[in-house]
């Protein structure tokens, strides 16, 4: 190969790298609710052809995070206050029981590991970057993932990902958030299970309320 020769990118890593840059842009707020996803005007924007682009779109749709109105419009979904109730159910079932698991298992590298991002999320949290904030605390939930060190229960969370950091992503109650997760990570670090459960249902409802008020201008209905 000479030179001046380019090498040619793979199909498929053209779909990851739109499809990967779509998701941040929705989770980000960059392209919000209701807004068109238009495949000739995102294909001039990524310097690439329809097909990856098209595909691409399929995914987040497949994802939840946008949807066909009709045959030729696809837009970003609003979140229904059922879709929002449905997502932190399942986060409840799923995070508090991964804390107990990382109470049970905890290390201190893996202490470590939560402190280094307690002090990266601070850091965000006084300078106020809503997108930082909203990475930091997703390492800081996968951390305990890891922690409980049950694969299937990674493999579980996975699908439902990217729609529970665009959900977090809507609570801007900071400095609240950050509360939360050094008590959670206290109580995590106590090696006490029934605590680290305890925390993290605060944790989650919490959150839960907070991203209600925040998309809805409601309190939330958590009955049923």
């Amino acid at each position: 190969m000479s030179p001046t020769t380019t090498k040619t990118e793979p199909l498929g890593a053209v779909r990851e790298r739109v499809l990967a840059t779509l998701r941040q842009d929705i989770i980000a707020g960059r392209l919000g609710p209701g807004e068109r996803l238009v495949e000739r005007e995102l294909a001039e924007r990524f310097g690439v052809s329809r097909v990856p682009v098209r595909e691409a779109i399929r995914a987040l749709v497949a994802e939840g995070f946008v949807l066909f109105e009709s045959a030729r419009r696809t837009v970003v979904r609003r979140l229904t206050p059922t879709d929002v109730k449905e997502l932190f159910e399942l986060r409840e079932a799923l995070e508090v029981y991964a804390a107990g698991l990382a109470a049970a298992r905890v290390t201190p590298e893996s202490l470590a590991e939560l402190r280094e991002l307690l002090a990266e999320a601070a850091t965000a949290t006084t300078e106020g970057d809503g997108e930082a904030i909203t990475d930091i605390n997703t390492r800081f939930h996968d951390r305990i993932l890891a922690m409980a060190g049950n694969s299937l229960l990674i493999s579980v969370m996975e699908p439902v990902d990217g729609r529970l950091r665009w959900l977090t992503r809507q609570n801007e109650e900071w400095p609240q958030l950050l509360s939360e997760h050094r008590e959670l990570y206290e109580a995590i670090a106590s090696g006490d299970p029934d605590r680290a459960r305890a925390h993290a249902i605060g944790h989650v409802r919490a959150n839960y309320r907070s991203t209600v008020r925040h998309l809805f201008g409601t309190e939330p209905d958590e009955t049923g």
